[in-house]
């Protein structure tokens, strides 16, 4: 009797312990926004320039014929539905295309979508870099059809940050303004 009432201790103790440990898991954002790049004026930016502000983040490239200026509309949309809480939002736009996506590259891209998005780009390997620290993907795909003679192969999904640059959401590519809107406007 005694062995089984030490047995059922010791298992409620480590049951607790368990319990806590996923409770605290839980609070923990899955990955936290990090990056060092070059913004489409020149400036060198990481997450903590936007410290404070939640970040709407997307991966693309300038010569993207649909899924990226698709998304940087719906994301201008949001921004705008945003009224007066526009200001707590930075959107961002990182290139995965280096090779073309200069920073006035971005300059002359970004702008068409709204005036708020920021574009960043960066060498090869920053942009590398930044990868590992999201969930995403790209490749360079040889097109002979398209500008320079390759695509990109990306991850189009749009990724919400936290004012402490955590994750907290993200959706897939077509999901409608007014829902990222709604989504939003319910977390700030």
């Amino acid at each position: 009797m005694a062995g089984a009432a030490v047995f059922a201790f010791i298992w409620l103790l480590l049951w607790w312990d368990y319990r806590a440990d996923r409770a605290q898991n839980t609070d923990d954002p899955a990955f936290v926004a990090e990056f060092e790049l070059t913004d489409h004026q020149g400036m060198i930016r990481t997450e903590e320039d936007f410290a404070g502000r939640w970040m709407l983040v997307f991966f693309g490239f300038t010569n993207c014929p649909d899924v990226c200026p698709t998304t940087l509309a719906e994301v201008a949309a949001v921004v705008d539905g945003l009224g007066e809480d526009a200001e707590k939002v930075q959107p961002i736009f990182i290139s995965i295309d280096p090779e073309r996506d200069t920073p006035m590259a971005l300059a002359d891209f970004v702008p068409r979508f709204d005036s708020g998005i920021i574009g960043l780009t960066g060498t090869s390997k920053q942009i590398a870099e930044t990868a590992e620290t999201f969930p995403i993907y790209f490749e360079r795909i040889e097109e002979a059809s398209a500008p320079d003679g390759h695509t990109m192969g990306h991850t189009s999904h749009l990724f919400l940050f936290d004012p402490q640059a955590g994750f907290v959401d993200s959706w897939s590519y077509g999901t409608p303004a007014e829902e990222i809107l709604a989504d939003l406007r319910k977390r700030i």
